[in-house]
């Protein structure tokens, strides 16, 4: 028998990754070896791995200059309408070997570097991962960059260029333990520094009424430097560009003051103004009131704006200064997207800029304003909207507080006369909230300043219209909007699982990548022995793969036969982490009452960070590692049953975990997920889904077939009516045995033996006030479970229900997401032409 191939002649066979022609990789060779002669000429002698990275990281970064160059000389050529997407968060993840996949480089990539003597992955596990968002919200800003490159939209991603990203996450005696994320320490070779486009932002200060207009005078000046990072489509030569914001004081910094003996405190003080762009604040679906949050918001909001009206003006559409400078065409050349409330600044900063510097009147600046932006919102929980106070507002925009009760006072008209004496309407509609310490409501600044609003999933759209803005729904229902959260099919199944993507290229083509509609196409292969087989061999790979790393690092022996079954996400409550629990020592007390039974095999993982400041988040964390520690540790149960916590989950995690996946938990309480797009990935790489009718689980299984996803629990009407009746946890904890053993060795000290009530807090909650109801789905949950245990010992039925899923996967391409926000928010075509190479003729 022949030996078994080695992953880099494996890779080779990989069509999907572009072909490694003789020329190319030879001119790859060379290009490598100057810049790695470049990178030690500076200063060593001796190549390190990361020496080797960043040549080739260079290497293949020339590549892409001459695309983009010429990608941004196309749109100044055409002057297309261009989008602006603003976002707080873009979760990048590593640059390099996307950019290989989309550039078709990486087999000529993978044989110059096999050839040199090098191992591919050595170098690429040097990269940093760009961490500058915190889940899925700044997730899916990466994801959209990426498709709306590839469908040739002249877009640009807006945002701040954090020194530290999220935190990353030890795990210490069970604990969480925060790290800053020191990201840039040895340099990004993805970005260019801009320092001719460097802008002013005002802050503080105070407001002048004059006959002649609004002066907002004696500001403190923070200046903005941006930093471009290319973001290349998928093999159509078209690259794209992020920019973020930088935050550098201005040199005159309070060093006017310097004579009274103060020049080296004045210095020091830079600090103040260049802490803006310093940290990402770690909350996911949380708001937290701080000066500092709302000094990022307005940062990257009136730099980005700025940047926009010169682009606009300096285009060359009308070549006539008159028409340039006229802003009332500015819808027609612009759209900008806020992706959630964070960047809301935006509405009254162009309110600011069009009345008070360009001299329009209201109503003209207003109607330009709502024709450019749209808004997304991202959460219905309340405790996660954004509600700044004014006293703070006042004191650090005054300007825009006036124009945003200027703003909120025609807006109230409106409603009043649509609707005489309804008081109570008014006081909810408001953008201003009276009671108790007065606060401007951003989401209502939103919905008012928009032309479009939408939701991330159906269900979350059509509860935004029942509950949360059913007022303002009621008023201008033709805002309202759906689009369904994508993923991109380059990074989640290209890239992170290259052998499902080439046994589905060998069925139905290489096109679907640009085209997932159609993975449909794959329905005709459902009972086909050969496929089956072949999907099955590689989900078993990458479960050795990823096996292998998990033995290294958490020395705990895994059983690659076992199913992987995988929860990984923030940590938060709604996301009820705490049911899983429920559910593995449910079936650990199970293997330990009936030990010789078939039990079907686990390794259940479970990974995601904590807020710093979320103490019920991090208690969950110290619950799972302390589960772990008891049954990992249980001879009875051996390695029928494992429990590992999955450190520091990110973007490079989640693309070697997803891959390996057997089954994956999407356990919301129904109506609190606006969309997930994690359940997408699991998906779309082969894993099954149990979870409840909540986000796009719904879409999901409409697209697949419900009969193909293992749902259970709650639908939103139940916990309406169970919300009517009133929740009580005692019922359910007094009626079902295997819950009251569990809960009881929770809050007995089974697993915190040395500190018995370790997890009151965890008990209190569930027991007397748990708002997201995890004992009212734990009975159907735990049946769905046994379904799932049933179904896995029958390989070819479960595999058949894996390709139904995979076929299912169409709908959740972030390009179908795209080119809906294109066609029906920001009056674009999409295009899946490719323009010429650099190195073609034009």
């Amino acid at each position: 028998m022949s030996k078994p191939l080695t992953d880099q002649e494996k890779r080779k066979q990989i069509s999907v990754r572009g072909l490694a022609g003789v020329e190319n990789v030879a001119d790859l060779k060379t290009n490598f070896n100057r810049h790695l002669h470049f990178t030690l000429v500076k200063d060593r002698n001796v190549a390190t791995k990361r020496d080797y990275y960043f040549a080739l990281a260079h290497t293949v970064r020339d590549h892409l200059v001459g695309r983009w160059i010429r990608t941004q000389q196309h749109y100044y050529e055409k002057d297309p309408k261009r989008v602006y997407y603003l976002s707080l968060e873009f979760y990048m993840g590593r640059t390099l070997q996307n950019t290989m996949v989309n550039l078709a480089l990486e087999n000529a990539c993978d044989e110059a570097i096999y050839q040199l003597g090098l191992d591919m992955e050595e170098l690429q596990d040097m990269e940093e991962d760009a961490g500058l968002g915190n889940g899925g919200l700044g997730r899916l800003a990466a994801c959209f960059l990426d498709s709306m490159a590839t469908l040739g939209l002249a877009a640009y991603g807006y945002g701040i260029r954090y020194e530290f990203g999220i935190f990353n996450q030890k795990i210490v005696n069970g604990w969480q333990v925060e790290e800053a994320d020191d990201w840039l320490r040895y340099g990004n070779p993805w970005e260019k520094a801009r320092p001719e486009y460097m802008r002013p932002v005002h802050f503080y200060g105070r407001v002048e009424h004059h006959p002649d207009g609004v002066k907002w005078v004696d500001t403190q000046v923070v200046l903005a430097l941006p930093y471009d990072t290319p973001v290349p489509g998928y093999r159509n030569n078209i690259v794209n560009t992020m920019r973020l914001w930088s935050a550098k004081a201005p040199c005159e910094f309070h060093l006017k003051d310097f004579n009274v003996g103060g020049y080296i405190q004045a210095v020091l003080d830079k600090n103040l103004a260049e802490n803006i762009s310093r940290v990402l604040y770690p909350n996911d679906n949380f708001f937290e009131g701080k000066e500092l949050r709302l000094k990022q918001e307005y940062f990257v909001v009136a730099a980005t704006l700025q940047d926009i009206i010169r682009r606009f003006k300096a285009s060359k559409f009308g070549s006539t200064e008159v028409v340039r400078m006229d802003l009332t065409t500015l819808p027609d050349k612009v759209a900008i997207q806020l992706n959630d409330t964070h960047p809301a600044m935006a509405i009254p900063e162009l309110m600011r800029i069009l009345v008070d510097d360009e001299k329009l009147p209201w109503d003209t600046a207003w109607d330009i304003t709502v024709r450019t932006c749209a808004y997304t919102n991202h959460t219905v929980l309340p405790e996660a909207l954004e509600r700044w106070p004014v006293d703070l507002f006042q004191n650090l925009l005054p300007r825009h507080l006036e124009i945003i009760y200027e703003i909120n006072r025609r807006h109230l008209e409106r409603i009043s006369a649509l609707y005489p004496g309804d008081d109570d309407r008014l006081r909810r509609m408001s953008l201003v909230e009276e009671y108790g310490q007065k606060k401007i409501n951003m989401a209502h600044l939103c919905i008012v300043g928009s032309h479009a609003v939408n939701g991330v999933a159906q269900i979350h759209s059509d509860i935004i219209k029942d509950t949360v803005f059913k007022d303002f729904y009621e008023v201008d229902p033709q805002k309202f909007q759906n689009k369904t959260n994508g993923i991109t099919p380059r990074r989640w199944l290209v890239m992170c699982n290259p052998g499902l993507a080439e046994v589905i290229a060998e069925r139905i083509g290489e096109d679907y990548i640009r085209d997932l509609s159609q993975l449909k196409n794959l329905l005709k292969f459902v009972d086909d022995d050969a496929l089956i087989r072949d999907i099955a061999k590689v989900k078993q790979e990458n479960k050795m793969k990823f096996a292998v790393q998990l033995e290294e690092q958490y020395k705990v022996k895994i059983n690659p036969n076992s199913m992987f079954d995988v929860q990984v996400k923030r940590i938060h409550e709604y996301k009820r982490q705490l049911l899983n629990c429920l559910h593995i020592v449910t079936l650990y007390n199970r293997i330990k009452k009936d030990p010789s039974k078939a039990w079907t095999p686990r390794t259940i993982m479970i990974g995601g960070k904590a807020a710093p400041g979320y103490h019920t988040a991090k208690m969950i964390i110290k619950l799972i590692t302390a589960i772990g520690e008891v049954v990992n540790n249980d001879i009875v149960v051996g390695d029928r049953l494992k429990v590992i916590y999955l450190e520091n989950y990110k973007v490079t995690l989640a693309e070697k975990v997803i891959p390996a996946s057997d089954l994956s938990e999407q356990i919301s309480t129904a109506g609190t997920e606006a969309s997930g797009t994690g359940n997408m990935k699991f998906m779309l790489n082969g894993a099954l889904t149990i979870g409840t009718m909540d986000g796009a689980n719904v879409e999901m299984a409409e697209e697949a077939g419900e009969e193909n996803l293992f749902i259970f629990g709650m639908r939103v009407k139940d916990v309406e009516a169970l919300d009517k009746k009133g929740y009580d946890a005692m019922e359910y904890y007094n009626r079902i045995p295997e819950l009251k053993q569990v809960m009881d060795q929770i809050s007995g000290g089974f697993f915190s033996p040395g500190e018995p009530d370790q997890f009151k807090d965890i008990v209190k909650i569930l027991m007397q006030h748990d708002r997201f109801k995890v004992f009212a789905d734990y009975e159907d949950y735990i049946k769905c479970q046994d379904k799932v245990s049933a179904l896995y010992k029958n390989t070819k039925e479960w595999t058949k229900m894996v390709i139904h899923n995979i076929a299912g996967c169409g709908k959740f391409s972030s390009d179908r997401t795209i080119g809906q926000y294109a066609r029906e928010i920001w009056g674009m075509e999409p295009s899946l032409e490719k323009i010429a190479a650099p190195d073609d003729p034009r």
